[in-house]
């Protein structure tokens, strides 16, 4: 009898037309988010990447991206910019310049009661921009002193030394018991290291320096006061400086390592063909052909920091602010820093136990 029940259940599943069963109810897409960009897909009710058929309805997974935009105006972010090289090359204007704003010591040179630096001197300076209702906490440290001795032998270990106490600062914070939902990032994200327009090669300062910091730091190399070479001299001193760097075995940031994909190799072959960037920083505005542009007055004309036809300072914010910032933030975690913790872990069994001032560093923090 049970035979003859599970039969006809069977057979009158098979004559009962498909369109008489009921239809699974269809999520109502909301009136506010766009067209989704396939009705293709893994979804519910779909047959995953190798099947043919169509989403039953739109789910709601794009919002993810307006989302993450949400919380990111709402906390912020961090980005901090180390500049390096002589004195005298418009390392502060040129910050200055590349962020619309006053984010930097003065650079008007040193004053008679201020004496040069008898050693590298590290002085950071941090302020909020905000722009388009995002807000970034810019942290622009300064190496006063840097190849300006008679003897600038190992003169970068202070610098080395800074950026590793930054990755120390990060990683304790990362293991401790009661740690902070949000771990304050000191870390240097970017290094400009500026070039003096020589036009001939390359100091052994610059090459001793970019071989010893491009382990632990961004290094993105910059020829200062451009202006001060005409654009044969810049072209081939910009082509000498590559040579050099890649016989010593020098890797600036975009690392071809570092690319992840064919795009991204293609859009970085392009930056590394073109660097270092020949800048030009200038905060003062001038009058030019009825519009305001900053730039530099010579006697012979404004040199416009802006126009790509008289320096490559456009390239340069692109690059480090439009396009590159966001990546730079994240070769630095999982590259620069992972390989610090990696070393430091693996080195020690662990970490040393925090010293006084730092734990007391650590406890008016968390005040």
């Amino acid at each position: 009898m049970a035979f003859y029940r599970g039969h006809y259940r069977t057979y009158m599943s098979e004559i009962v037309p498909p369109e008489v069963r009921p239809k699974p109810a269809v999520p109502a897409k909301p009136p506010h988010v766009g067209q989704p960009p396939s009705s293709q897909g893994s979804g519910v009710g779909g047959q995953g990447s190798g099947g043919g058929s169509a989403l039953l309805g739109y789910i709601g997974i794009d919002t993810i991206i307006e989302q993450m935009r949400k919380k990111t105006m709402k906390t912020g972010f961090d980005f901090n910019i180390m500049i390096v090289g002589p004195g005298g090359l418009g390392k502060s204007t040129l910050v200055n310049t590349l962020f619309k704003s006053q984010v930097s010591r003065k650079s008007t040179g040193w004053s008679r009661d201020e004496k040069i630096p008898k050693t590298v001197e590290i002085r950071s300076v941090s302020h909020v921009i905000e722009e388009g209702g995002v807000k970034m906490k810019l942290t622009v440290i300064d190496t006063p002193g840097f190849g300006d001795q008679i003897n600038n032998e190992n003169c970068w270990e202070p610098i080395s030394k800074y950026i590793n106490e930054q990755y120390e600062k990060f990683l304790k914070e990362e293991v401790n018991i009661a740690r902070k939902k949000r771990i304050p990032d000191t870390r240097v994200h970017c290094c400009l290291y500026f070039i003096s327009p020589t036009g001939h090669s390359l100091r052994q300062l610059d090459i001793e320096f970019m071989k010893h910091l491009s382990r632990v730091v961004n290094i993105i190399p910059v020829i200062a006061k451009a202006d001060t070479l005409t654009p044969e001299e810049k072209i081939e001193f910009k082509q000498r400086v590559r040579k050099e760097l890649e016989m010593c075995g020098v890797e600036f940031y975009p690392q071809k390592e570092f690319d992840e994909d064919m795009e991204d190799k293609s859009d970085n072959d392009k930056i590394r063909e073109a660097m270092p960037f020949a800048v030009v920083g200038s905060d003062k505005e001038y009058q030019v052909n009825g519009k305001r542009v900053l730039g530099r007055k010579t006697p012979w004309g404004v040199v416009e920091v802006e126009n790509p036809n008289h320096c490559e300072f456009a390239q340069l914010r692109d690059f480090l602010i439009r396009s590159h910032l966001q990546d730079l933030k994240e070769v630095t975690h999982n590259i620069h820093y992972e390989t610090y913790r990696a070393k430091r872990l693996n080195d020690n069994g662990g970490l040393h136990p925090i010293p006084t001032s730092a734990a007391n560093d650590t406890q008016e923090s968390n005040l």
